[in-house]
C-alpha cells in the first residue's frame, strides 16, 4: 500500500436515531435515502434468534432493488419477455398496481448466470417513480397509480452486460447514463416531460451509479464512467474533472463515496483509492491522497461510519474490510468466503451486511476487528439486490421473490 500525506479528512459522524424514536419508513432510491448506504435504524436491545417473515411474493427475475415509499414497496423485474413494475402494500404484500411492457433483450453469454432482469434500482421523487430497464428504457410512473407519464425508447445498444446504473433525481431533473460502451451520454431529463435538458457525451456508461456532492460551492454529479471517475456540473452537465480509471472488461461497478471534498472509489483488481477534488481558479483537479492495494471492490459499494470506510473486497471469495479514511491504512479484514457480492448498510454504530449467500450479517462498526453480532438467513436462493430498510422492516429480493422481514 502506498500513501500520500495529506491533511486529515474531517468527517461528520453518522447520527443514530434517538432512543425510542421511530426511524423514517422511506427507502426511496439506490442505497437508501441519502444514496450512501446509511439509514436510521432502531436496533433491538437484544437481537432475536430469527427474523420474523411478514410475507413473500413471487415477482420475477432481476437484481433491481426494492424501494419503499408511503407504505408501498415498488419493485422492477422481468417476467418472460416483459419488464414489470409493481407496487405492493408494505404490511401485507398485496399488489396495489402493476404495469408491464415489452422489453426484448439478449443476454451476453458471459452474464447468463445473472438472467435478463433489470439491474437498475428505481428512484422515487415528487410523486413519481422512475425505472431504468436492462435495455435502457427509462420510464416515469405516477407513484400512486402506476400510470405511465412518459417513456424513452431503448438506445440502439445497451452496455455489454446490460444497463445497471441507477437513476438519480436532482430537483426537476432525473439523470441516467444511457447508451453503450464508447457511445453513451450521461443525460438529465425533465422529470415532468422526459425532455433532455443536458447531455455529457465524453464516455460510455459503466455499471456504477452516480452520487451528488457539493464541493467548494459547486454541486457536482460524481460517478464512474466506462474509462474514468468523473465530476460534472449537476446544473448543466459540464465536465469539471476527470481521472482515468479502467478495470478488466470495462466493468467499473462501484458507486463512489464522497466525504467533504474527498472521493473514494475502487474497481476489480485495481485497489481502493482516494482523491481530493480541488478548484484552482476556473480549473478543477482530482489530487491523489492514497491508494490501498490490499483490498479491491468489484460490484459492492462501501459505506463510511465516522472516520472508517467499510467494504467487501472481492479477494478471498468475499472479505469484509475496514480502512482509515484519512490515510487509507487497512484496519482489519474479515475471514473470506462471505459471498460473491454484498450490500453494506451503515446503521448508527452497526453494519448490516446482505450477502449473495442469502445471509444478513449484523456487525459492530467500532471494533478493531470484524465483530459479528448475529447472522440470519433471508432467502432460499441468491440475493444480489440491495435490501430496503424501512423502520424495523427489511425487504429482500432474491432470484425471483420479494420477501419482507421484521426484526
Amino acid at each position: 500500500m502506498k500513501s500520500i500525506s495529506a491533511t486529515s479528512v474531517i468527517i461528520a459522524a453518522l447520527i443514530a436515531a434517538s432512543p425510542g424514536a421511530q426511524p423514517p419508513r422511506e427507502w426511496s432510491q439506490w442505497r437508501g435515502p441519502a444514496r450512501d448506504g446509511t439509514v436510521a435504524f432502531a436496533a433491538p436491545a437484544t437481537w432475536p434468534g430469527a427474523l420474523t417473515k411478514q410475507w413473500e411474493v413471487t415477482v420475477g427475475a432481476g437484481h433491481s432493488s426494492p424501494v419503499v415509499t408511503d407504505g408501498r414497496v415498488i419493485i422492477h423485474t422481468r417476467q418472460g419477455e416483459r419488464e414489470v413494475t409493481r407496487a405492493l402494500d408494505l404490511h401485507t404484500g398485496k399488489e396495489l398496481w402493476r404495469i408491464d411492457y415489452a422489453a426484448p433483450y439478449t443476454m451476453n453469454s458471459a452474464a447468463r448466470g445473472h438472467g435478463p432482469g433489470p439491474k437498475s434500482t428505481p428512484v422515487v421523487a415528487a410523486g413519481r417513480v422512475f425505472t431504468f430497464g436492462i435495455s435502457g428504457i427509462l420510464t416515469a410512473h405516477d407513484v400512486a397509480t402506476g400510470k405511465v407519464l412518459w417513456r424513452t425508447d431503448a438506445p440502439p445498444a445497451p452496455p455489454e452486460f446490460g444497463t445497471a446504473m441507477s437513476p438519480l433525481v436532482d430537483g426537476s431533473l432525473v439523470i441516467a447514463h444511457v447508451g453503450a460502451h464508447d457511445r453513451g451520454a450521461l443525460t438529465a431529463f425533465d422529470v415532468a416531460s422526459g425532455t433532455p435538458r443536458w447531455r455529457w457525451t465524453g464516455d460510455g456508461p459503466a455499471y456504477a451509479s452516480p452520487v451528488l456532492a457539493e464541493i467548494d460551492g459547486r454541486r457536482q454529479l460524481v460517478t464512474q464512467s466506462e474509462n474514468a471517475v468523473i465530476g460534472v456540473d449537476a446544473a448543466n452537465g459540464q465536465l469539471l474533472w476527470r481521472l482515468p480509471f479502467r478495470t478488466s472488461h470495462d466493468q467499473n461497478s462501484v458507486t463512489p463515496v464522497v466525504v467533504n471534498d474527498v472521493v473514494i472509489f475502487s474497481g476489480l483488481d485495481n485497489g481502493t483509492a482516494a482523491v481530493r477534488v480541488v478548484r484552482k481558479g476556473a480549473a478543477w483537479t482530482a489530487e491523489p491522497l492514497w491508494k490501498n492495494d490490499q483490498v479491491s471492490m468489484y460490484m459492492s459499494s462501501p459505506v463510511v461510519i465516522g472516520r472508517t470506510l467499510f467494504g467487501l473486497s472481492h479477494r478471498n471469495r468475499g472479505q469484509f474490510f475496514a480502512i482509515d479514511v484519512a490515510s487509507g491504512r487497512t484496519l482489519w479484514t474479515s475471514p473470506g468466503r462471505e459471498g460473491e457480492n454484498a450490500a453494506l448498510i451503515a446503521a448508527g454504530d452497526l453494519l448490516l451486511l446482505s450477502t449473495t449467500n442469502a445471509e444478513l450479517i449484523v456487525a459492530r462498526a467500532g471494533s478493531d476487528q470484524f465483530d459479528e453480532v448475529k447472522r440470519y438467513d433471508t432467502a432460499e436462493s441468491a440475493v444480489w439486490a440491495h435490501p430496503a430498510i424501512a423502520g424495523t422492516t427489511i425487504v429482500v429480493k432474491d432470484i425471483d421473490k420479494l420477501i419482507c422481514w421484521r426484526v
